[in-house]
Parts: C-alpha cells; structure tokens; sequence
C-alpha cells in the first residue's frame, strides 16, 4: 500500500486536473472519474488534510494538477473524461517510464516529490549494461571492480573488528558474517579505516567509470545512455511535483527525436572522485540549436545496500543540474 504521502501527491494531483474551486471540494466530491481509488483512501485523504501535517503537499499537488490542467502543453483548459491512478498496481515487466497517473488514455504523468534520484539499479545494469538492458547478474560490485584493494581492505576490517569467526576471504563471507560487520561497523568509519577505505572507493570509483566508458565507446552510444539516464522515451509524458527546496517542478520529458532536433551533444564523459564512497560523477555538454550551449551534470553513488558489508551494493544515479535547466525537459508554462 502506498504511504499517505504518496497517495497525497499522486491522487491530489488528479484531483486538481478537474476544476473545483478548491481542494476541501474537491475531496468532498470524491469524483468517481478517479479510477482505482475507493472510499477507504479518500477516507486516509480526509483524515490527513484534517490533521495539517501534509499541508504544503497537499496544495502543491494540487496546484500542479490545475497548470497542467490549463497548460498549453496539457490540458488546454479541457476538464479530463478519465483519471487512471496506478496506485499500488505493479507492473508484469519493467516499465520505462515512471508513470503515477493516466490521463484520458494518453497524458502520463509522474509525480516526483523531494528527490534528485533518476535511477536506483545495480551497478551491474548501469556500468556493464549502460542502463540499455536489465541484467540478472549479481554479486559484490566492489570485490569485482577492485578484487586485490578490497581484499586488502577487508583483511584490515576483520582485524580491526576482532572476529576469529570471519573468513579470511570476503568472498566467503556469508549472510550471517555480513550481520555481524554491519553491526560492529555502524555508523562512520573508524578512524584507523577511514582512510583506506576512500583509496579503495576512489579505485571502485574509477574503474566503474571506465567500464561505463568503455561499454559506450562512442558519441552515438553515450547519448543513448545519456538519454537513458534523463528517462527519455519514444513517447512523452510529464513530471508534477516539488524540488528538494520544496519549489513546484512542473515540465515536460521529451524524446530522444526531440532531443536531437534541438541538441547537439559535444561529449559525454564519467570520471570517479574522492568522497566517503565510490562516487562517479557525469557530465554531457551540448549545443543548444535554439542557441547558447547547455551542460547537464549528475553523480552515481555506488554503496551497499543495507549497511557496511551487508547486502550487495547498489548504484543510485542523481542529478545535479536543477531539472527545469535540463536539455530535454521542457518548463510547463502556467
């Protein structure tokens, strides 16, 4: 089941496409336009727009809802025939475009709250795959990347924490071991680690970045992926929500034939950098036909995903330049 503020951003936003003068009415309405949504989560809706602790989301989402509504890129001022919400539907395969709503059979929408994350994927489908296809290749990225660093590594961990019972390989550690090291490790990295440690992610870093590198050798190949990363896809569809700084983002995703009728991409380059993890950072810059030039610029943070040691790690691709700057995102006018 979503969390309530999920159902508030993505069901308020709905609502908003439909005209009523303000969001106490349109709750009491409860449109049955609104597909997939029963009494039960307009009862949740109620209780939380009562409570006011979602205040600031509920307006925004709603306000989204209404420029989308008038837009010339949306609605044009047409009240909708149909609202699908997906709701907690899980899609039978992977779906490309991160859809929360389905307006009329044809506008997608996405609502996007409180996130710079383009991607959450293993490493193996970012680096070796460049986001192209989905990989059910597994295991430790750090032990494959950097296999003599972080084995050196992990030799100096296991003597730190004093644990006899540890393998003396760390790829022999098992479920039960990794417990034990997420639990000795919590929290930052002991002093006498800390620097060994940002050695060892500074290399993962950087051979992760040629592996991308290497997997998109071209011009041709690096624009694919970096349309993959930006999520463009063959058909468009539209971000409603709010920044980190909790400002509206309102803006059409266009396609990759919209991105390169207007841009033309004069690199694209990844390279690893010091941090308190591996961490690659990303930048294309483009000419902008319509005139100027454009840079677009993010990082992937390469980290295991449940604590030190535990889990496999995870490689989460953010973005740096603020989305209404973005080549291929266009502002939606209000």
């Amino acid at each position: 089941m979503p969390d309530t503020r999920t159902e508030i951003t993505e069901i308020v936003t709905g609502l908003g496409l439909f005209g009523f003068r303000d969001i106490e009415r349109a709750l009491a309405a409860r449109p049955r336009f609104i597909l997939n949504v029963d009494d039960a989560v307009y009862d949740r809706l109620d209780r939380a727009f009562a409570g006011g602790d979602h205040d600031r989301v509920f307006h925004t989402a709603y306000d989204n809802g209404a420029v989308f509504a008038r837009a010339d890129d949306g609605l044009r001022g047409r009240p909708p025939w149909i609202v699908e919400w997906k709701g907690p539907h899980r899609p039978p395969a992977y779906e490309q475009i991160p859809a929360d709503l389905r307006v009329d059979h044809v506008y997608l929408l996405s609502c996007k709250y409180g996130s710079n994350i383009l991607h959450n994927a293993s490493p193996w489908h970012v680096f070796d795959r460049a986001l192209s296809e989905r990989t059910k290749q597994s295991g430790d990225w750090f032990g494959f990347v950097a296999p003599e660093s972080f084995q050196d590594f992990y030799a100096e961990v296991r003597a730190h924490v004093d644990d006899p019972t540890l393998p003396d390989r760390v790829a022999d550690l098992a479920p039960d071991h990794r417990q034990r090291l997420k639990a000795a490790l919590k929290g930052h990295w002991p002093a006498p680690l800390r620097t060994d440690w940002q050695l060892v992610a500074f290399e993962i870093a950087r051979a992760s970045a040629a592996r991308l590198l290497e997997a998109a050798p071209g011009r041709r190949e690096r624009e694919e992926f970096l349309w993959r990363v930006l999520r463009l896809q063959a058909a468009p569809y539209f971000v409603l929500g709010a920044g980190l700084d909790d400002e509206p983002l309102r803006y059409r995703v266009g396609t990759p034939w919209d991105f390169r009728n207007r841009f033309d991409l004069r690199s694209f380059d990844m390279w690893g950098e010091h941090a308190g993890q591996p961490t690659v950072r990303w930048r294309a810059d483009l000419a902008d036909r319509a005139g100027g030039e454009r840079v677009i610029e993010g990082h992937v943070e390469v980290r295991w995903s449940h604590g030190k040691f535990a889990g496999v790690p995870e490689a989460k691709i953010y973005l740096d330049t603020p989305h209404h700057e973005v080549a291929g995102y266009e502002p939606l006018d209000s």
